[in-house]
């Protein structure tokens, strides 16, 4: 059983931090006087600074210490978050993720020069091992009274401090946090050993010993509540201030485990007596069972193993129907109905496992709008919808690089700048809207902007001058927008650091195509560009129809079959133009046996099957049509990589091979594959 590195958890772990660090920093920029937000942040640099030194990143702890130090000025209220901050914070989240990914790779003349950047702008020394205040006048204190120090009296605070007993054994030293009070103040400590045990009952590993501080000064509660931030779950905190003895006791202790990656702030509670400070972390320890219990994280090499063996047990299945088929042994066909059904549900519940929210994908492209909008001088909103819609987790990884491009072309070339909009009677700021929604068995997702819109005529002039189409050839809007697609295409002006080179947009074709999916734009000058992705769910296990071509067995991704039809009598023989007409629309059709090049006579009753990519359908003609199969999807090998007509390959019951069908390419892109006659049309 493989063991778990402590190392790989703080790099999970920190990872969720680290994006939940830069959405909140995100949400900053547009709402600086959230004073959560700011909270926020800084808890999540708190807990990345004690993580990293827990497992070892020097380095990490440092910067972060530093980065955290010239923040809690702005959660102070002592500096406001400007903008201008809220970009330096963004660099240094980076580069923390540079430090925890790849030390080696993380110069730190690079860190420095952030945290120079950092303290110029709070206006202090942090980042050179000062503590000096700002030199700006600091602006009223944003904490609620009763997080104040007293007014009256002796500035300070008593603090009872009881850990649980076994936090020696979960790796925290107590007398590091009792150190960081220190830090806060001048105080005493004071041990209680009233919970010790006699030396023969004494658990070396358990610990007895609470402590009393006195802290004296003007420090704030939440200051002292931060130092314990990390082990929130684990200490119960009493405080009494100084100033006003009789106060009762106020217990302080977390009612909540925090989420995955969103470090949350200990819970103030009411004043009780003393008996309930003892009970309250009984509760919260076992609510944080609970909340533990209900999730596991999973390798997600371990999820495409067991991807792999649903599908190998999905074959033996369909063999085993198969076998029960030719026995005339009730029982044996009963089991096998029996294991058809379990394996389904195995496979329905391994696929849904797999299922994760597109949303975590979109959340990424936030950053991507906000430095591309900042490095062009293009103010854009970001609009996500759909966020809940579920995909195959190979899926969204592979769909990440595609949407990228195509965020970036909508910023660079779609939108225009202020001055050009404001030409236009449009508002200053642009707009980009990332849908994801569920269209029948596919997800189509969508990137449209509000810009000026294709312009055909200039794209069709590049085309001309880059050979890809003959001058005077008749093409459609929507033939004439297939060429942004090709390699090396691009209708930019001059090359920047974005765009120019054409590789773009011919990365996002490529992509999408070997996931079996489609691309559809659609444009209206002046008003903006709509490009729509769509997707199968899933790249494992597909429902396919099982058709028969001369000898030959194929499969068709179901979810690209609009109906089957019988192919009339008058068109059973090989014409120049193949059309049908289905309820008045004219259809092309495609003779799979001539493409596949099969032997023997066709059937007298050939089968036609209408498939669609988008709005565009055309018939494929196959001598027989099996019926319904489950696909295991197994890639094709490195010799047959160049075979466009085919996605990939699945094993029949009997153990035979039969080739899965790329309608996508046959319907938009194959146009190679079709008759020339009737390319125009499809």
């Amino acid at each position: 059983m493989a063991t778990i590195n402590p190392v790989d958890v703080f790099r999970t772990e920190a990872d969720e931090l680290l994006a939940c660090l830069e959405t909140t920093l995100l949400d900053l920029g547009e709402k600086p006087q959230d004073k959560t937000l700011i909270d926020t942040a800084f808890r999540a640099l708190h807990t990345i600074k004690g993580s990293g030194a827990m497992f070892g990143f020097v380095r990490v702890a440092a910067f972060t210490h530093d980065f955290e130090t010239a923040f809690d000025l702005v959660r102070q209220g002592k500096v406001p978050a400007s903008l201008d901050l809220v970009n330096v914070a963004l660099s240094a989240k980076d580069y923390i993720r540079l430090l925890i990914e790849d030390p080696d790779g993380a110069e730190a003349i690079f860190g420095q020069a952030i945290l120079d950047e950092l303290a110029r702008l709070v206006g202090s020394t942090a980042g050179h091992g000062s503590s000096a205040a700002p030199s700006a006048a600091p602006m009223p204190p944003s904490e609620p009274l009763e997080a104040q120090a007293p007014a009256q009296g002796e500035a300070g605070w008593r603090i009872d401090i009881t850990f649980v007993p076994d936090i020696l054994r979960r790796g925290t030293n107590p007398l590091a946090l009792l150190d960081d009070l220190r830090d806060l103040g001048p105080c005493t400590v004071e041990a209680r050993l009233d919970a010790l045990p006699d030396f023969a009952a004494l658990d070396p590993e358990a610990l007895a010993i609470g402590w009393i501080v006195t802290l004296r000064g003007p420090v704030t509660r939440e200051a002292i509540e931060d130092v314990f931030l990390f082990v929130q779950d684990e200490v119960t905190l009493t405080f009494t201030p100084l100033g006003d003895v009789l106060e009762a006791p106020v217990p302080v202790s977390a009612a909540v485990t925090p989420q995955q990656g969103q470090p949350v702030a200990p819970q103030i509670e009411a004043p009780a007596p003393p008996a309930a400070a003892a009970t309250e972390p009984r509760g919260s320890a076992r609510r944080s069972e609970e909340r533990t219990a209900s999730t596991v994280r999973v390798e997600a090499g371990r999820l495409d193993e067991l991807m792999d063996r649903v599908g190998e047990l999905v074959i033996a299945q369909a063999r085993l129907s198969q076998l029960a088929g030719l026995h005339a042994d009730g029982g044996i066909q009963m089991i096998s109905e029996e294991i058809e059904r379990l394996s389904a549900r195995l496979r329905d519940t391994t696929m849904s496992i797999r299922m994760v929210p597109i949303g975590t994908l979109f959340g990424r492209f936030r950053r991507l709008v906000h430095d591309l909008s900042r490095d062009l001088g293009k103010p854009v909103d970001f609009v996500t919808e759909g966020e809940e819609t579920e995909l195959d987790k190979t899926m969204i990884e592979r769909l990440a690089d595609p949407l990228v491009h195509l965020i970036r072309n909508a910023i660079d070339h779609g939108i225009e700048d202020p001055a050009r909009r404001a030409e236009s009677v449009k508002g200053a700021t642009g707009r980009i809207a990332l849908t994801a929604e569920h269209v029948g068995a596919q997800v189509m997702v969508t990137v449209r902007d509000d810009g000026a819109g294709l312009d055909a005529a200039r794209i069709r002039a590049k085309a001309e001058e880059k050979g890809l189409v003959a001058p005077g050839t008749v093409l459609s809007d929507h033939q004439i927008y297939q060429f942004l697609f090709a390699p090396g295409f691009s209708t930019a002006a001059t090359i920047s650091a974005l765009s120019g080179r054409g590789v773009g947009m011919d990365v996002v074709k490529k992509t999408i195509e070997a996931m079996r999916g489609s691309i559809d734009i659609s444009t209206r000058p002046g008003a903006g560009t709509t490009v729509a992705l769509r997707l199968p769910l899933t790249l494992a296990i597909i429902e396919g129809l099982l058709i028969r071509v001369g000898e030959g067995r194929y499969v068709v991704p179901l979810s690209a079959v609009e109906e089957c039809v019988e192919l009339p009598e008058g068109d059973r023989e090989s014409r120049g133009r193949d059309f049908l007409n289905i309820r008045g629309a004219l259809v092309p059709f495609l003779r799979l046996r001539t493409l596949f090049d099969a032997e023997g006579e066709p059937e007298e009753h050939q089968k036609v099957i209408i498939v669609s990519v988008g709005d565009t359908r055309i018939g494929l003609v196959a001598d027989q049509i099996i019926g319904n199969h489950q696909t295991v999807i197994k890639s094709l090998s490195k010799l047959h990589a160049d075979v466009a007509t085919f996605s990939g390959a699945t094993i029949l019951g009997d153990g035979t091979a039969a080739l899965i069908i790329d309608v996508g390419r046959l319907v938009t892109g194959g146009h190679a594959e079709l008759p020339r006659e009737f390319q125009e049309v499809a």
